[in-house]
């Protein structure tokens, strides 16, 4: 009897042993790329990139790259950072009632798959148009306190330029409600942390090259000589503003050609307007309607690899070959991940999944990888695409279970930026070498 139990007892032991071996041996010949292998293609996390501490980015060790920005608090910001920010919000407090949070649940256009998915509008503060919860609540995009917070956490980020989402005064989008006395506002929260502030101009109703032509003087007129305003420094010294034109393929290209070209009917170069533009690259066609429409460069916008063309890290090469051949810059937009499904509830094919900020990580070195001048973000704070890198806090109400950044801080986003924005511009050192 007592051999036996002995002989049970070592089989038990021996399958332990082997057990933790096998383990062992696995977790030595794990990758970083494992586990989310619908990433961009060929490309691993350098070392550089390992799982954040739980610790605020402020009490990073901070290095001094050249060209880099100072705050008061001796954190630094880089102006080849740029991230696009929503001013849309509402709530009863500041604004009567709620603005975007209650965002509609917008039907698909087959009435017939329609008609299989929920409708109507959300029902914020517990009900918001978001699959995250902010951890400032629904704010209001008037509320100060919220504006000098998104400027910490921007800074935290180490985030040079906020790239605002302007309409034109008295216009909106179709959600949303006219906040263009709120342009001064932010200028003025982002002067004070030594951050810059260009304009991502969307599309309206009517938007075209002489509208356009309008509101760039609106902009530089009444905004251009705020000490916020970004300027880029051209390869000729200039230093002009910068514009992101959303859905800039909309407009044909010979009439963008009227405004952006020296021999335009009513052109812009070489006058006190005189700017950089930088158009949305979504098919591999507009390439060249970027080109011969007179732009300055090409970004990408969307944050879910493989939804489009220029959304696609395995196609940043070949578009950084284009731009390098046609003298224009690439500007690749990254993203910590993408979910819409609160606003656009068919859509769960487009969701890609943060994997604990990986998804992030590999956009960022797949954007690295061909070298840009500047990297875009998107986004800060479009909570209805699920591309925030806005603090989220988790959030479970009787009808919702909303998605956060546990197991890590609601900062985790801000400390990978900050990392990245650093590495970045240590990479661009050795460029120019």
């Amino acid at each position: 009897m007592m051999a036996r139990l002995r002989r049970k007892a070592c089989i038990a032991l021996f399958l332990f042993t082997l057990f933790i071996f096998g383990t062992m041996m696995g977790l030595r010949t794990l990758k970083p790329s494992d586990g989310f292998s619908d990433l961009a293609p060929g490309l691993e996390l350098i070392p550089f990139a390992e799982q954040p501490e739980k610790r605020s980015a402020s009490s990073e060790v901070i290095s001094h790259p050249q060209g880099t920005v100072y705050t008061q608090d001796h954190t630094n910001v880089y102006n080849d950072l740029h991230i696009f920010y929503y001013m849309w919000y509402g709530n009863p407090k500041f604004d009567g009632n709620y603005i975007h949070w209650d965002h509609v649940m917008v039907p698909h256009w087959d009435p017939k798959i329609s008609a299989s998915y929920p409708k109507g509008r959300h029902s914020p503060p517990e009900d918001i148009g978001s699959s995250f919860y902010p951890e400032l609540g629904p704010y209001s995009s008037k509320d100060p306190v919220v504006l000098e917070e998104h400027m910490r956490q921007l800074r935290a980020a180490a985030i040079g330029v906020l790239v605002l989402s302007w309409y034109p005064p008295g216009t909106a989008d179709e959600n949303g409600e006219a906040v263009e006395d709120l342009v001064p506002l932010i200028l003025e929260a982002a002067l004070k942390h030594n951050i810059k502030v260009a304009f991502h101009i969307q599309p309206y109703k009517g938007r075209d090259d002489r509208t356009l032509h309008d509101n760039i003087k609106y902009i530089i007129d009444n905004f251009g000589s705020h000490p916020a305003f970004y300027r880029y420094k051209t390869s000729t010294s200039k230093s002009l503003p910068l514009f992101y034109i959303y859905d800039s393929y909309l407009t044909p290209p010979e009439s963008w050609a009227n405004l952006l070209t020296l021999t335009g009917s009513h052109t812009i170069r070489n006058t006190p307007y005189d700017a950089v533009f930088i158009g949305l690259l979504v098919e591999e066609g507009h390439k060249h309607d970027i080109l011969t429409g007179g732009y300055d460069g090409i970004y990408t916008y969307f944050a879910s690899n493989g939804f489009s063309y220029g959304s696609s890290h395995q196609n940043w090469k070949s578009i950084k070959s284009f731009c390098d051949t046609n003298n224009l810059m690439f500007i690749p937009s990254v993203g910590p991940g993408y979910i819409d499904t609160s606003i656009r509830p068919w859509n769960n094919h487009n969701t890609r999944n943060r994997v604990n900020g990986k998804y992030f990580e590999t956009a960022l070195q797949a954007a690295l990888t061909v070298r840009p001048e500047i990297v875009s973000i998107t986004s800060f704070n479009e909570w209805h695409e699920g591309t925030q890198i806005e603090k989220a806090m988790p959030k479970k109400t009787a009808t919702r279970l909303y998605l956060d950044y546990v197991p890590h801080q609601p900062d985790l986003y801000l400390v990978l930026t900050r990392k990245w924005a650093e590495h970045f511009n240590k990479e661009k050192e050795q460029w120019l070498m």
